[in-house]
């Protein structure tokens, strides 16, 4: 689904809701009105009692509301969000080769950027910028076609938009890290603070997860913090990975630590409960690792970066920490919900392969309360052809031909694969257009996109217009856990057989 399709959707359902609340309203009037006559100064009188019945009807209306319909439409217009593109993404390469990573396909149909901009929108919050310096076309692009339209209502302004890292006159320099890319556009975000917003959101465009971000924004300005961070209680085994943050009895943030072992992790426990976590979870993850994700003050942000630290660049190991050592209040919010930080190939392919099998899945695309947005490509739906396809998710627009065995795996948009194939526990990302007979011309021996007849590919991704000839074996068959060989179009990552965007593997290969 769309957010445009939404947004209609909820437009007329806004529509039938206002005409029924008038003819209710013109009910009510109707029996309530009273009986005037001529007279001038009854007429008066008629009119007076006549405003005062409408003001009685609209004040037990408004009463009615409840008090977080009235806190949405304030954090609205008061939050703008600020999703962080990341830098070159080597940990993802050769995924970030041709795109940002945000841009990175996700899950069949989407792509990672999705992910934010969606809990954005479902949060009820429709101010959002990305910020990006690397390969920035296909992410400008997506994000223009699925989100064209305004994201606000009728009488708010909402968008979602790329700021691409710029030379200007006052900064000749590219992104330095996370926080000189927000402080190289504070001009541009002090212009929405001049607008009435009161606190930014920064997010991470490598996450997948779903977040009310509401509750946290509520926590943040409850507490009166300068900055508050999403905290994720962890156990001691993966504790060690994660920089951790020990708290008072209040939820304040008095020490950072970061990937700490042994006795100075052990130092880290803390007792979570005082976050809201329930005894049994604070029991056995007595941990708290940051989230990346902060809701920050404009105020103390723009201190922060323009003159308390004007030369720091990254805002998890510098600018919070240096928050704190200033005196400023560091608060904590606990998040129990499914969180993984995709930065790496390894990460990146076991999220998206649980994705396809229940008994791993922790996280879900089917939840209409809170919705996934992408592009709307209308494709027509996939059609499989007398193949065997078992614990896998395929995309739109497909064609898996007779004779093939796919078994654990995302099967991006527009995929072919041929008759007699064998795909296990990878991710193929599929093709960005449909190819004709003419454009395959140009290619050596006229090899179309996708896979072709006879081939096995096991513990693989292939990336986005990729061309696998008949008869390939994409296997990793010495069992390599690192290999480059990017000028034949694949390497092996963490043991994972990555195919490049665009490359041709001529048929017989054997990797």
């Amino acid at each position: 689904m769309s957010f445009n399709q939404k947004q209609s959707t909820t437009s007329h359902s806004r529509s039938v809701f206002n005409g029924r609340f008038n003819s209710h309203m013109g009910r009510s009037l109707s029996t309530s009105r009273p009986l005037c006559r001529n007279n001038a100064a009854k007429v008066m009188v008629c009119k007076a009692q006549a405003v005062q019945v409408v003001e009685e009807k609209v004040s037990s209306t408004s009463s009615a509301k409840p008090v977080s319909q009235l806190s949405n439409d304030e954090i609205n217009k008061t939050v703008l969000s600020i999703i962080l593109g990341g830098g070159a993404g080597s940990r993802l390469y050769p995924l970030t080769k041709k795109r940002a990573k945000p841009a990175v396909p996700l899950g069949a149909n989407y792509r990672l950027i999705d992910i934010p901009v969606s809990n954005c929108i479902n949060s009820n919050i429709t101010k959002i910028y990305t910020l990006t310096q690397f390969n920035s076309a296909s992410l400008n692009r997506h994000l223009s076609q699925a989100y064209n339209s305004s994201v606000g209502g009728y009488n708010t302004r909402g968008f979602v938009e790329v700021l691409a890292a710029s030379q200007s006159t006052q900064n000749k320099n590219w992104f330095q890290g996370t926080a000189d890319a927000v402080r190289q556009y504070m001009w541009l975000f002090e212009e929405a603070v001049r607008d009435g917003v009161e606190d930014f959101l920064i997010l991470s465009g490598d996450h997948l997860y779903r977040m009310d971000y509401r509750d946290f924004v509520r926590k943040h300005r409850e507490t009166g913090a300068a900055i508050t961070i999403a905290a994720l209680p962890c156990d001691e085994k993966v504790a060690s990975a994660f920089g951790l943050m020990k708290i008072d009895g209040t939820g304040k943030v008095v020490e950072f630590a970061e990937k700490p072992k042994g006795e100075a992790l052990q130092k880290m426990r803390v007792d979570t409960t005082v976050l809201g976590v329930s005894p049994e979870i604070a029991q056995a993850k007595p941990f708290i690792a940051s989230m990346g994700i902060y809701v920050m003050q404009a105020k103390a942000l723009k201190d922060l970066l323009l003159n308390r630290m004007p030369e720091a660049n990254d805002f998890g190991n510098e600018i919070i920490p240096g928050a704190k050592d200033a005196g400023m209040k560091v608060q904590t919010f606990a998040f129990e919900g499914y969180w993984e930080d995709i930065g790496t190939v390894d990460a990146f392919y076991n999220a998206n392969l649980a994705l396809a099998n229940p008994a791993t899945a922790q996280f879900s695309f089917y939840d209409k309360d809170a919705p996934i947005y992408t592009m709307s490509r209308f494709l027509p739906p996939s059609k499989i052809l007398d193949a065997q396809v078992g614990h896998s998710i395929i995309g739109d627009g497909c064609v898996i031909k007779a004779g093939s065995k796919i078994s654990n795996c995302i099967i991006g948009i527009r995929s072919l694969i041929g008759s007699g194939c064998t795909v296990e526990d990878s991710m193929i990302m599929g093709a960005d257009y449909y190819e004709t007979l003419e454009e395959c011309e140009f290619v050596p021996g006229c090899l179309p996109m996708g896979v072709g007849d006879g081939s096995v590919i096991r513990r693989a991704i292939v990336d986005k217009n990729a061309r696998i000839g008949e008869n390939c074996q994409i296997i990793n068959k010495e069992g390599v856990r690192e290999a480059n060989r990017e000028a034949n179009g694949w390497v092996i990552k963490d043991g994972i057989i990555v195919v490049i965007k665009d490359s041709v593997i001529p048929s017989g290969t054997i990797i």
